[in-house]
């Protein structure tokens, strides 16, 4: 459903996702070029009236947080990522990664391998 949603409201919802959780105000500070304060409000409701997020009140302010899991949006979002700049390819991808991080923790080359085992089958 991501993929289908007006481009404002995309860079909205990304924002919020990026943000975890946040005010209109703060969700406008996220992005780039924003709208005016009351239109970031109105792309919030069309959003909340879309089921893709909820907000609660804090503080006499309505704080916007997604209700799709972080996970799916973030997978649908790469696969997006991948099938535009990388011709599907899942490796490439991760080489581009890799080359934009000067320096991984060990935790962080664990994971990958961890990774490469399980894609070779050699999963411990």
């Amino acid at each position: 459903m991501i993929e289908s949603l007006p481009r404002r409201e995309r860079e909205v919802f990304e924002a919020l996702c990026s943000l975890g959780e946040g005010t209109a105000i703060a969700v406008r500070g996220a992005l780039t070029d924003p709208p005016s304060d009351s239109a970031v409000r109105t792309l919030l409701g069309r959003l909340e009236a879309k089921g893709l997020i909820g907000h609660s009140t804090r503080n006499q302010a309505y704080v916007y947080r997604p209700v799709e899991q972080a996970d799916s949006v973030a997978e649908t979002a790469l696969q997006r990522l991948v099938h535009t700049f990388f011709q599907g390819s899942a490796a490439r991808a991760a080489t581009a990664l890799l080359g934009m991080e000067k320096a991984l923790t060990r935790a962080e080359v664990d994971e990958l391998q961890r990774a490469i085992d399980e894609a070779r089958g050699e999963a411990k």
